[in-house]
């Protein structure tokens, strides 16, 4: 596990987050589908409690709702300046700390026992990979609802050259 690793991870995040909600908006009925926004709200919400455990910060008591897609997106793509910006306050020994779970009761609760020891590396692992899990899960909605998915893979954006994220700006396509 190491830092250029895990940025990248993080950078191929963003860039299919933005790439997927771009292929949303482009479809009316993709973009208000509640499934959607239901599965896209899950994913933002699991990318922002993760900074704030990573950050020791609380958990919020009420996390924000939204009444429509583009402001939802808006609170996604809010995360990705934050992250950027904890993962360069970080070096390599950090990743290798052990970290503690920051939401230890509930994963006690789901293994019916404490979770082991984790390093921070290996916790830091999961938003990328839970998102990916989640974006696959908007990716067969999309197709539903008569959108075609984009292909998100690690390894497309590393064949198109590890390309920025292109956000759609609300407003100027809707």
């Amino acid at each position: 596990m190491n830092l250029a690793t895990i940025t990248d991870l993080y950078r191929h995040m963003q860039w299919s987050d933005a790439l997927v909600w771009r292929v949303t908006f482009a479809c009316a009925s993709a973009r208000e589908d509640a499934r959607v926004n239901e599965l896209f709200y899950h994913l933002h919400l699991v990318q922002h409690a993760y900074l704030r455990g990573f950050r020791h910060e609380p958990m919020q008591a009420a996390w924000p709702t939204f009444a429509d897609a583009p402001s939802l997106m808006l609170w996604g793509r809010s995360y990705y300046p934050e992250i950027q910006h904890y993962l360069e306050s970080l070096s390599e020994e950090a990743l290798a700390n052990p970290f503690e779970t920051p939401w230890v009761e509930i994963v006690t609760r789901e293994l019916g026992r404490p979770p082991a020891e984790v390093t921070l590396g290996e916790l830091m692992m999961q938003a990328p990979l839970h998102s990916l899990y989640h974006r696959g899960q908007i990716n067969t909605r999309l197709r539903e609802v008569g959108a075609e998915p984009p292909n998100v893979d690690y390894i497309v954006w590393c064949w198109l050259g590890k390309p920025s994220p292109e956000w759609i700006e609300i407003g100027a396509e809707l």
